[in-house]
């Protein structure tokens, strides 16, 4: 599969490799020591194996994902990125669904991959 050449391709090349269920192709999307905030345990994964079994579970939810790029700020090397995503069961119903807060930095090849993910960072309620 070809780098990422845009961070703004980010979060529609993860929703694509879910519905394929290409767990080998997600975890391409994230350096080796990326932190992930896993969604179903709320710890955070830190490197690619811990972000492995985290997709896992995710990959067993089934369904098929959709995620639109909310905004996408390029500074440099690194991207503050949001998504909403939406993860539906054959009968159209919400399996899950969030907005997400990621931090993606270029690589030496100058594709791009994700730093930290917080799959619902970007949806939770505001603390005041």
């Amino acid at each position: 599969m070809p780098a990422v050449t845009h961070p703004a391709e980010l979060n529609p090349r993860f929703a694509a490799l879910y519905n394929a269920r290409d767990l080998a192709g997600l975890l391409s999307l994230y350096e080796q020591d990326a932190a992930h905030h896993n969604a179903q345990t709320a710890a955070t994964d830190h490197g690619l194996a811990a972000i492995e079994a985290s997709l896992r579970a995710l990959l067993a939810l089934g369904g098929t994902m959709t995620s639109v790029n909310n905004f996408c700020v390029v500074s440099g090397e690194l991207a503050l990125l949001r998504a909403d995503w939406t993860l539906r069961a054959a009968d159209g119903g919400v399996i899950a669904q969030g907005s997400s807060a990621e931090i993606a930095r270029r690589q030496d090849d100058g594709g791009w991959k994700s730093v930290i993910d917080h799959a619902i960072g970007a949806s939770l309620a505001r603390v005041d």
